[in-house]
């Protein structure tokens, strides 16, 4: 019995603060991995705009008019967008999923870390909002809900997403373990400053972070891990030179993400993936059934008599409104002009491809 699938990480450079030109090229990049026979193409973290590196290089009271473009150049969920990404994927019937900075319609200025997983027939899988921003990410996103944290069943398997720190969230990803999850995305920035490298500190080693969290979730969770990092290149350095050398050069110096896949025995399957590119692996997916005997820390291998994990995953609202009775024979005032779905809270599975 096996389950054989080319899936594909798109190791890609967005076009920073440019929506429109980034959702071009993930269109394209989604209709080149479909031709090469892949049944899964997963995008990385916030790669549409881009990822907003300048809340780590400099100090955010310089940063008012990056924040203004980079809101401006984020999606709501039932925006052109998504739609037009939800139209490539029904058109050549592969699943997509993508990192997208997310417009919160109850909010002007609010947004999040969000990732969404859209079907081979066009329809929204799950909508996942990055539980807790991670470090500097707090002076661009809000903090998200456990309302994607959930494994979607597909005919290439059964899949779950969590984004770049949130692998590192051992109750985040024994969520997704515990709903038998076959295979595993994490989408990671293209990199991630922690210390100016001259100051003799120990700056972030993105990489070296990957290659650890990967690969304790796919021995623990016994499941393949499909890793995507974007690319920061010389077009991302020119979009960025008003940050001035200092943080030119801490952003030269810091470690770059990679995308790869590592197997259910935490082996890397193939190639690292460091240059901008599409990368493809062919998997057997029920290869994960062996090791299981070993570790099933969803099933035997655990004491659920002993512990006991709770996950809420209602929406957060800003606001619940209990309308007043409307007086007899009035019919009410004409609602706002929506720019967003009515409510932050709708079922994502129920959205219907167009």
């Amino acid at each position: 019995m096996s389950n054989i699938v080319t899936i594909a990480g798109a190791h890609l450079e967005p076009v920073l603060l440019d929506k429109t030109a980034t959702l071009k090229k993930a269109v394209a990049a989604i209709a080149e991995a479909a031709d090469r026979g892949a049944r899964l193409v997963a995008f990385p973290e916030s790669f549409i705009p881009g990822f907003p590196i300048w809340a780590a290089v400099r100090a955010p009271v310089y940063n008012h008019e990056l924040f203004a473009r980079f809101v401006q150049n984020s999606l709501y969920l039932d925006g052109p967008e998504i739609e037009e990404l939800r139209r490539a994927a029904r058109r050549d019937e592969i699943v997509v999923s993508m990192g997208f900075s997310e417009r919160n319609p109850a909010s002007l200025g609010s947004i999040w870390n969000s990732n969404v997983l859209i079907g081979a027939d066009g329809n929204v899988l799950s909508h996942h909002r990055k539980i807790v921003p991670t470090f500097y990410e707090k002076l661009i996103w809000t903090p998200g809900d456990g309302h994607g944290l959930r494994v979607v069943a597909t005919p290439i398997g059964r899949l779950g997403v969590l984004i770049c720190g949130e692998n590192t969230n051992p109750l985040a990803r024994y969520t997704l373990m515990a709903e038998a999850e076959q295979l595993h995305i994490s989408t990671y920035p293209p990199l991630w400053p922690t210390r100016d490298p001259a100051s003799g500190g120990r700056n972030y080693d993105l990489e070296n972070a990957i290659r650890i969290r990967a690969g304790a979730h796919s021995f623990e969770g016994k499941v393949f891990n499909l890793v995507v990092s974007a690319v920061f290149a010389e077009d991302s350095a020119k979009a960025l030179q008003s940050l001035g050398e200092s943080a030119e050069r801490i952003v030269a110096e810091t470690a770059r993400g990679i995308s790869l896949v590592i197997d259910p025995f935490g082996d890397v399957v193939g190639d690292v993936q460091r240059t901008e590119g599409i990368l493809y692996r062919t998997v057997d997916t029920d290869d994960v059934l062996e090791p299981k005997q070993f570790h099933d820390i969803s099933g035997s291998y655990n004491r659920f008599d002993i512990f006991d994990l709770h996950v809420d995953r209602r929406r957060v609202q800003p606001i619940t409104i209990t309308p007043d009775p409307a007086p007899a024979g009035f019919a009410g005032s004409a609602p706002y002009p929506s720019t967003g779905p009515a409510d932050p809270g709708w079922p994502e599975t129920s959205i219907q491809a167009t």
